[in-house]
């Protein structure tokens, strides 16, 4: 069972620990340890600790944007993939963007080349809506509107 809960100070060692693995390195651009604990202390910044059968499995970070009712999903990392905890972390994370946060569209960019993420999302609903480059790679940006 997948459970979210935002994420305390203590657990950003573990994060860095996580977002270095050889899975999760070429899907994301890791950040250092002070860059986590700066992020974590931005009001607009949301972490999110995922627990699965009550132990840590990842973390998501969002950063919300009240104005317009949204939140960019910036980062999913969960150490051990293939087994679902992703999906239904995303799921249990739309339904707090909802429900605490009050949004009503989520977005996100995905590297082209991850494909088994593209998949996750687009079999989640979510939709493309333009690409762009990052130092040379293609960037896909999906969006999905958040229902309450």
């Amino acid at each position: 069972m997948i459970k979210l809960r935002e994420s305390i100070d203590s657990e950003i060692a573990l994060f860095v620990e996580m977002e270095q693995s050889t899975e999760a390195a070429e899907f994301i651009i890791p950040y250092s340890l002070t860059q986590h604990l700066d992020a974590l202390q931005k009001p607009e910044i949301v972490y999110l600790s995922i627990f699965s059968d009550g132990l840590l499995a990842g973390f998501i970070i969002l950063a919300v944007d009240n104005v317009h009712r949204s939140v960019e999903f910036r980062r999913i990392v969960v150490a051990t993939m293939g087994q679902g905890i992703g999906q239904s972390a995303i799921q249990a994370m739309e339904a707090y963007s909802v429900e605490k946060l009050g949004c009503e569209r989520i977005w996100l960019d995905v590297f082209a080349h991850n494909k088994r993420g593209q998949h996750i999302y687009e079999k989640l609903g979510y939709q493309q809506f333009k690409t762009a480059e990052y130092q040379g790679a293609e960037l896909l940006y999906l969006d999905k509107k958040l229902s309450p």
